[in-house]
């Protein structure tokens, strides 16, 4: 019994023993499996998805654009090396085609199914990934998730995949810049520059490599020789005539370097920086090119400043009777056509007067009252004496010194406000003008006057203008031109939600009928005045401010004009037709590109040129035929 035993006990043992090896051997197992596949072991069991699903992604730039690469871990030593080369390809930075160029246009942005994707990421070892984070652009909702991003040739015109474009941040400066578009120069500075990002790129790598010495000190001196030459070369003529063996040298060494096994990690690294640098350098040279546009735009030419100075010292030189006093019942004469113009421009505004009255039927009937500052008054008083417009009457009056109520009057011009808008994809830039504060004193100002019509010093006048002084304006005080390509609803970050008719048009300045009477009867100046001090108080800013209490001063008190009457958009738009323009009473250069700056559109600068006396002697002297 006790052999018996003492067996059964000797067998329950190895039992035990066995299921604690089981354990044991399912224990290992379990601690094996992950251990392969952190080793990379499960490589041969790939799903076809699962290459795009491990591939890291790295941002790039402030485009928030994400770019998916290949794991190159696996690739044999000509696959990195084509790898690498696509690299090159897709990173290496020129100015001229990779970052001032747009790197997607909408044509190719359409959305893809996957496999499509899959099959594009095998070929060029990257595809753009969806992305919603477009603060860059100004935009009131960024584009929905799901859309391609895209880095945008603002400067070129170009377009993202909300149809937001260029027109939207820069305006006119880049329908200007389209025109303006000159062809590629100093290629082969350009072709250097391409080369030496290239060879920085790869020098890492091949000076790493101990049996290399020799091509790395021969990259190394082909760096610093390329590097010499641009220093002292900006454009093809200033290039020494060897440059050509230079550079072939240097392209035969990137050619043997490629054909080396390199990091790959280093080569992205550095083409990533130098990619980011010049991508800095592009924005910076966008953004200077905008500001010098905007600078040109707003400062008044050399010739035309000549002209004042020249003009304001031969006025103390000169003693000329002032016909003023035998004028002055003309000045307040109701019987008369008067018209205002706000102007410290003295060849705008005499064009202004010029072509009225060149197609008046009767120039006697007609009264000129240009308003200026103090700086351009004596400019004005003495071209305006040399110069006679047939039998018209040129009153010129400084705002500066005029007393209205013991208050001092500060001149301001007619403001015009950039509209952007996108419709079907196509973005569309308008300039919309609107009174200054200064009009809304045309009423003291003119307090014998029953009716004026006001024209900004951007208009040429096609047409006899009488007619409109037999205009039966129904009870309205403002007859202008209606803007329906902007509707108010467009301007309600600027008018608030409730306080207006969101379907109605704005209106524009340029060719403005305006009943005094009415105008007195209705108190408009004070209303303006009080919807000034009611959107100051938000503080907001003063454009805002003017173009708020404009557009509500005058709600449901515009007349509106024929669009025969004025054609706007001279000052900014390539495409006005030929017909509207020969047809139109007045033509409007509202926008920054005027006729008389060098940026004006060349095929509308005949229409103003036209009325411009180019025999006086000041515009001789200040070289402005030239």
């Amino acid at each position: 019994m006790k052999g018996g035993g003492g067996g059964g006990v000797y067998s329950g043992k190895r039992r035990w023993r066995g299921l604690v090896i089981a354990v044991l051997g399912l224990v290992f197992l379990s601690m094996l499996v992950p251990l392969l596949f952190l080793l990379g072991l499960h490589n041969g069991f790939h799903s076809p998805g699962s290459e795009q699903q491990s591939s890291p992604s790295i941002g790039l730039g402030g485009y928030g654009t994400k770019i998916i690469i290949r794991d190159a871990s696996n690739l044999s030593e000509g696959d990195r090396s084509n790898h690498v080369d696509d690299l090159v390809k897709q990173f290496a930075p020129t100015l001229s085609k990779d970052i001032l160029k747009n790197i997607s246009h909408p044509a190719e942005n359409e959305t893809k199914s996957p496999s499509a994707m899959h099959d594009n990421e095998e070929k060029k070892g990257f595809s753009v990934t969806p992305h919603d984070d477009l603060q860059s652009l100004p935009i009131e909702n960024n584009p929905k998730a799901g859309a391609s991003v895209q880095i945008i040739d603002y400067a070129k015109g170009g377009v993202d995949q909300s149809g937001k474009s260029c027109e939207l941040k820069f305006g006119s400066y880049c329908l200007w810049r389209e025109q303006h578009r000159e062809d590629m120069k100093d290629s082969m500075v350009k072709r250097l520059k391409d080369n030496l990002f290239v060879a920085r790129a790869y020098y890492p790598s091949i000076a790493k490599l101990p049996s290399q010495d020799k091509l790395s000190r021969e990259m190394r001196q082909n760096i610093q020789e390329v590097e010499r030459v641009l220093s002292e070369s900006t454009t093809d003529a200033d290039l020494p005539p060897q440059i050509g063996k230079k550079l072939q040298r240097m392209q035969a060494a990137i050619a043997r370097a490629k054909s080396f096994h390199v990091d790959c990690n280093n080569v992205d690294k550095k083409l990533r920086q130098i990619y980011d640098l010049t991508e800095d350098e592009a924005n910076f040279h966008m953004r200077q090119s905008v500001f010098l546009y905007q600078l040109v735009v707003q400062t008044m030419p050399k010739s035309l400043h000549c002209l004042s100075m020249r003009l304001t010292v031969e006025y103390f030189r000169s003693t000329f009777d002032d016909t003023e006093a035998s004028l002055a019942d003309k000045y307040i004469d109701r019987a008369l056509q008067h018209y205002v113009i706000f102007s410290t421009n003295v060849l705008a505004s005499s064009v202004v007067i010029n072509s009225t009255v060149m197609h008046a039927k009767e120039s006697g009937k007609l009264v000129f009252h240009v308003l200026t500052d103090e700086e351009n008054y004596f400019a004005m008083k003495l071209w305006f004496f040399r110069n006679t417009y047939k039998e018209a009457t040129i009153q010129v009056l400084n705002m500066e010194r005029l007393d209205l109520n013991n208050q001092k009057l500060q001149f301001s011009l007619p403001v015009e406000f950039r509209v952007s808008r996108s419709i079907d994809a196509q973005s569309r830039t308008e300039y919309l003008s609107t009174f200054s504060h200064l009009h809304y004193r045309l009423p003291e100002i003119f307090q014998n006057l029953e009716k004026v019509v006001v024209l900004d010093d951007d208009v040429v006048v096609q047409q006899d203008l009488s007619a409109l002084w037999n205009l039966n304006m129904e009870g309205k005080v403002n007859a202008a031109v209606q803007f329906c390509s902007v509707k108010l609803s467009l301007l309600k970050s600027y008018l608030g939600e409730n306080s207006f008719n969101k379907n109605s048009c704005a209106w524009m300045s340029g060719l403005n009928v305006i009943d005094l009477v009415k105008w007195r009867e209705l108190d408009l100046t004070e209303t303006y005045q009080k919807f000034v001090k009611e959107v100051s108080t938000q503080e907001a800013q003063n454009e805002a401010v003017a173009l708020h209490a404009s557009l509500r001063t005058f709600q449901d008190l515009i007349y509106p004009l024929d669009g025969s009457w004025a054609l706007s958009g001279l000052g900014h738009d390539y495409n006005v037709d030929v017909y509207p323009i020969r047809n139109a009473a007045v033509l409007h250069y509202n926008g920054k590109m005027k006729p008389w700056l060098e940026l004006g559109i060349p095929k509308y600068k005949g229409y103003w040129k036209n009325f411009v006396n180019r025999d006086d002697q000041f515009l001789t002297d200040c070289n402005w035929n030239s």
